[in-house]
């Protein structure tokens, strides 16, 4: 980024910090704009609990799994909000306390389709966290066809992710080290 492009990039920051979202709604920024991402369903709210308590029984003490954590990629002019992202707790300390992190230092992010996010889920945010790079990107798509699937991204390199395994729901889900747990997909509503 120029010098120009980072004090467009920290007046954009500005504004999103500034803004006063409705209860529930997130904020987040796509190509430089900001848009409104409303709130999940329940069917989408009952995932995210499944996920997040298999991930707290498996990461260490100074690794942390949050919900509403701004995860920034700059030079794209993104910044995402993942309905789960998992990072060392450490990452939170440093800076103000109202700084998105880089998406450098995530470890896992994860999104949950629903049917006003699935495109930006499917296209958009995989190739913002592959050019993150995020290591590992789990999309969770209760909208998939020919129906709802799990899909582990991998192995980020230029811009793209060269590994992927998708899974039907219903069949369990395997994360890679450091995290080396199995998801039990089997639980997860599909939507109605």
């Amino acid at each position: 980024m120029t010098v120009e492009t980072d004090h467009a990039w920290a007046d954009l920051l500005d504004t999103w910090r500034d803004l006063d979202v409705p209860e529930g709604w997130r904020a987040e920024i796509e190509e430089g704009q900001i848009v409104l991402v409303p709130p999940p369903n329940n069917g989408h709210n009952l995932i995210a609990g499944e996920v997040h308590r298999a991930l707290l029984r498996c990461v260490p003490d100074e690794v942390g799994v949050y919900q509403t954590l701004g995860t920034q990629i700059p030079r794209l002019e993104k910044l995402c909000i993942p309905d789960l992202v998992v990072v060392d707790v450490a990452v939170l300390k440093t800076g103000r306390d109202d700084d998105p992190i880089d998406a450098a230092d995530v470890l896992l992010a994860i999104e949950i389709t629903s049917r006003s996010t699935a495109r930006q889920d499917r296209t958009k945010k995989l190739w913002g966290y592959a050019h993150g790079p995020v290591p590992l990107y789990l999309l969770i798509d209760r909208f998939d066809q020919p129906g709802p699937t799990v899909t582990l991204f991998c192995e980020p390199s230029d811009g793209a992710y060269r590994q992927s395994l998708r899974t039907p729901f219903g069949k369990p889900v395997s994360l890679p080290e450091p995290f080396g747990v199995t998801l039990d997909t089997a639980s997860f509503p599909a939507p109605s």
